[in-house]
């Protein structure tokens, strides 16, 4: 007679077959596809070079849950979409996440619980966190085979809502709320920089000094490489602009407008608006002038864009010292800056940047860093993996939703670990290619100062 070992639970019928469920399916997960962020990170060695910039002052007798399984733990949860320390609670006797830490499945000994990760944040220093935030520029660095001929480094800074009385948070005017004001830096899709900032600065703070620690090390790998800034308005800084043109950096910013640029431009407008009411299509006309706030130290090119549209003029000015055409510079530069708000989401919404709610600001800037190293994880694979595939422009949330929330069943035994993946799943084939591509690439050397 067979046994149950759970109490079954009873749906309604299919026709005249029973339907019933129960707990006896062993060791079944949802998170079957987190495996291919575990070779991910076997392959750049992202976790392991996160755990060698922290320093843990236990007693190594008394360890039980080393500091690379407990990094392993968040940055793959953050990943997998657990935002939350409480998950932990659950997931550390996940046989999966077990494997995923590189520990090793043992059913008697769980990971580590919410309250040792979070005596793990907690005890994270500021010399700490300027070497984990070295890790990411030097994974930049790492995984280009060759010298690129040029880097586009996109600048813009954030809203990061609290909700309680954190240390350094402040009411923006701007965004209306209370809020840290993040300071993010992207090359193309992949991530350089994410530096918590409380939100009484101005948006720019810091950003010369992480400019010029970024050109003298880049510069250090590739002496010839061609260097452009690229921000929105709130970065428009005489002594930043000052310092590129010192130090052979091209910039591309974005200027507000104002009563003397207006003035400038009016000839412009008018033409635009002339050509509208002529054939009632949308103008668009460029130009350039030379401008300089009282502030600057000297006039700068400008250029301008003379748009007018059905709802009225809509002028736009940006401030550069590329010497290429004016349309050029604003269609195919500055407009494509918008694609790193792309990126900001998907920290925010899709890796939970924003769960920054320790009450002290180093444990906050440490989790923001956990966030964008899931980031790297998933770019990573995204960039490698998903090249010239139907999911190679894919935002996090759906690379997670397609090809990390895979059901499956976990076997172990002293000789091995299967997953047994779920039969019905759509993308199998583009799963295999992914761990194919992933084996065949050939490691980064990763060479820290």
């Amino acid at each position: 007679m067979t046994e149950c070992n759970t109490r079954r639970i009873e749906f309604s019928s299919l026709k005249r077959k029973k339907v019933q469920a129960d707990f006896d399916g062993g060791h079944i997960t949802s998170d079957a596809g987190a495996v291919l962020l575990r070779e991910v990170d076997r392959r750049i060695g992202l976790i392991e070079a996160i755990t060698g910039c922290i320093p843990d002052p236990r007693e190594a007798e008394r360890i039980v849950h080393d500091q690379r399984t407990l990094l392993a733990q968040r940055v793959f949860g953050i990943a997998l979409g657990y935002e939350d320390l409480n998950d932990h609670q659950t997931l550390r006797d996940d046989p999966l996440f077990q494997t995923l830490t590189e520990r090793g499945i043992d059913d008697q000994s769980p990971l580590g619980s919410p309250s040792t990760l979070c005596r793990l944040e907690n005890r994270i220093t500021r010399k700490t966190l300027v070497q984990i935030a070295d890790v990411f520029v030097e994974q930049f660095i790492a995984s280009h085979r060759c010298p690129p001929a040029e880097l586009i480094l996109d600048f813009d800074a954030t809203d990061d809502p609290v909700h309680g009385n954190q240390v350094g948070r402040f009411f923006h005017g701007y965004y209306d709320h209370y809020c840290f004001l993040p300071l993010y830096v992207f090359c193309g899709d992949q991530l350089l920089v994410a530096y918590l900032r409380p939100s009484d600065i101005d948006a720019a703070k810091h950003s010369r000094a992480i400019l010029r620690l970024l050109v003298k090390r880049f510069r250090q790998v590739w002496p010839k490489v061609k260097i452009l800034l690229r921000a929105d308005s709130g970065f428009c800084r005489w002594k930043l602009m000052r310092w590129c043109d010192r130090h052979d950096v091209y910039y591309v910013l974005g200027l507000a407008r104002n009563a003397v640029l207006e003035r400038l431009a009016d000839e412009y407008a008018r033409e635009a608006q002339r050509r509208f009411d002529e054939t009632n299509q949308k103008q668009r006309l460029f130009a350039e002038v030379h401008y300089a706030a009282q502030t600057w130290d000297r006039p700068r090119r400008v250029i301008v864009k003379a748009e007018h549209l059905a709802q009225g003029p809509n002028t736009r000015f940006i401030v550069t010292n590329l010497p290429d055409d004016p349309q050029t510079v604003y269609d195919d530069l500055y407009c494509a800056r918008g694609e790193m708000e792309n990126r900001i989401k998907e920290q925010q919404l899709d890796l939970f940047a924003d769960r920054t709610s320790c009450h002290e600001f180093l444990p906050n800037q440490f989790r923001l860093l956990l966030s964008a190293a899931a980031y790297v994880l998933v770019d990573t694979l995204r960039r490698i993996g998903l090249k010239q595939t139907e999911l190679e422009n894919a935002q996090a949330g759906t690379i997670r939703l397609k090809l990390l929330k895979i059901g499956g069943r976990l076997c172990h035994s002293v000789r091995r670990i299967v997953l047994h993946l779920a039969g019905g799943y759509p993308l199998q084939n583009l799963f295999r290619q992914i761990v194919a591509r992933l084996a065949a690439a050939e490691p980064p050397h990763l060479v820290f100062r």
